[in-house]
């Protein structure tokens, strides 16, 4: 027998608002429908705010809406202009070091180059007084010569001082020849070998050359000196000898040509009781310096003739 509850005659009188669901509880309950209302009344909404803009409604109020969104605009501005500062200058800190290292390298590139420059115009402002004194000088003939080494050695009998240049009996150098520089004399060639020769510096202690005082016209001895100094001895006892005088060769002997600078009188040593006086001489020429030396070649030196100058 079928029963009908007193609710199902009132539901089917009623309008349904909303479908019908079965629950699990085995209940109707109604579906919401508020989707599409909402829908409709966003819808509607825009269609009323398109109209009312177009009218010109909605121009006071964008206005206040966009004062009130200015500050928001310009902090998010500040931000984007501040990030990309951030690029910008990471950028430029790549760029910048880059450019760095190429001019470093430029720099170090300059410098080599700079360095290579002085030591050529060193060597040319040289050889151009090497020239100039071969020059000033026309009865010589002169070979140039480069210095590859400047030797102190100890033999069993005393210091040598020599230097190590770099022609020898290829180049038609022969010992004895005389050895100098534009500023004056630096000594003689006392061993030939085939590309090299070895030059005894006058400061050496076997060193002998026959000098002359310039202006008095005296003569003496100049000899090396184990310190590394030179003395001219047996000048006459009552000959007068001043510091500053320059001292030259005298080309007594035959060893040496006439008129090569040796160095100035610095000093003299006078005692009563020697048959001679002498004069402490500073050599013209700086031996530590000496980089390019001329080789006089046609001078022969003359062997056999005592020293007019010695007692």
């Amino acid at each position: 027998m079928h029963h009908t509850s007193l609710e199902e005659p009132m539901m089917r009188n009623r309008p349904l608002e909303q479908p019908l669901a079965w629950t699990e509880k085995g209940a109707f309950v109604r579906r919401p429908r508020h989707r599409l209302a909402w829908l409709s009344f966003f819808v509607s909404l825009s269609l009323l705010a398109m109209g009312l803009y177009a009218m010109g409604y909605l121009g006071p109020a964008r206005d206040v809406l966009l004062q009130g969104m200015a500050p928001v605009q310009e902090g998010i501005n500040d931000v984007a202009d501040q990030v990309g500062s951030i690029v910008t200058t990471v950028r430029d800190l790549r760029t910048l070091r880059q450019r760095n290292a190429e001019l470093e390298a430029r720099i170090n590139s300059l410098i080599i180059e700079n360095v290579q420059l002085k030591e050529l115009e060193a060597e040319n402002a040289n050889l151009r007084r090497l020239l100039h004194f071969a020059q000033s000088h026309p009865f010589l003939e002169f070979r140039g010569a480069e210095v590859v080494a400047r030797v102190i050695g100890r033999d069993p009998t005393n210091l040598s001082n020599y230097l190590l240049i770099n022609v020898g009996r290829e180049h038609g150098i022969r010992e004895g020849m005389p050895v100098v520089t534009e500023r004056g004399l630096v000594g003689r060639i006392s061993k030939v070998n085939s590309t090299t020769s070895q030059v005894l510096l006058l400061i050496d202690p076997a060193s002998a050359v026959n000098a002359l005082i310039q202006s008095s016209r005296l003569t003496g001895l100049v000899e090396g000196q184990a310190g590394g100094e030179l003395v001219m001895n047996y000048i006459p006892q009552d000959a007068a000898v001043t510091p500053g005088e320059i001292v030259i060769t005298s080309g007594l002997g035959g060893h040496f040509p006439r008129n090569l600078v040796i160095g100035q009188i610095m000093a003299v040593r006078q005692r009563d009781y020697e048959m001679f006086q002498k004069a402490i001489v500073r050599p013209s020429v700086d031996f530590s310096q000496l980089e390019h030396v001329l080789v006089i070649t046609d001078f022969v030196p003359v062997e056999g003739i005592e020293d007019l100058s010695s007692p």
